[in-house]
């Protein structure tokens, strides 16, 4: 694990860099990842609109602020993601704002079609679901939490969903981005502040 780990840092993005990737595939008319359609390409706007928008908007309470600054640690926060992906531009802006918050948290973006072998090892029931967050110990190399794709919230809107109607189609997509717009953060923020207590013990 550390070796796949050590190998997916080195194609490794800041948050910064991530965004700026972006709008300059958005210029040559491209998404992340290995496939590239109209349809990709489009949600890729889209998103690249709401992280702009939750960079602005977004600011943590007192206590996930608060949570966030008593890590003592160094931590690197791997999030695997692509940018056609909407529940990653929901959740990447909410996670950018705990590693501003601490400077012992290292974000870093890493695309999932360029690192299949850290995805494998990330699978959410069998699928290569994103965003996913690996936090990493740099002291000891270790992966020491995870979260993702989705809050348990979202996460179970989907689920319902499925069950209800056997498979994610433009009208759920449509709902989770309404819900996502509605919570405002709030659920993956709460979230945050357990994964963190469960780091700072």
């Amino acid at each position: 694990m550390k070796k796949i780990i050590e190998q997916s840092l080195k194609t490794a993005h800041s948050y910064t860099a991530y965004k700026e990737m972006i709008l300059q595939l958005l210029k040559e008319g491209k998404s992340t990842g290995i496939n590239q359609n109209d349809d990709l390409f489009h949600f890729t706007k889209l998103n690249n609109q709401r992280m702009k928008r939750l960079d602005k908007q977004t600011k943590l309470n007192e206590v996930a602020f608060t949570k966030a600054q008593k890590i003592n640690k160094d931590f690197t926060w791997m999030v695997l993601t692509e940018s056609w992906c909407g529940d990653a531009a929901q959740t990447l802006p909410v996670i950018n704002k705990f590693a501003e918050a601490n400077d012992k948290i290292d974000l870093k973006v890493v695309l999932r079609d360029e690192n299949e072998e850290l995805m494998n090892q990330f699978l959410t029931n069998g699928n290569k679901s994103i965003p996913k967050l690996i936090v990493v110990d740099n002291a000891s190399k270790e992966v020491v939490g995870s979260w993702g794709p989705r809050s348990a919230k979202a996460a179970k809107m989907v689920s319902d969903y499925k069950q209800e109607h056997g498979k994610i189609d433009a009208k759920l997509k449509t709902d989770l981005q309404n819900w996502y717009n509605e919570d405002k953060g709030i659920h993956i923020e709460k979230e945050m502040v357990d994964l963190i207590e469960d780091l700072i013990g």
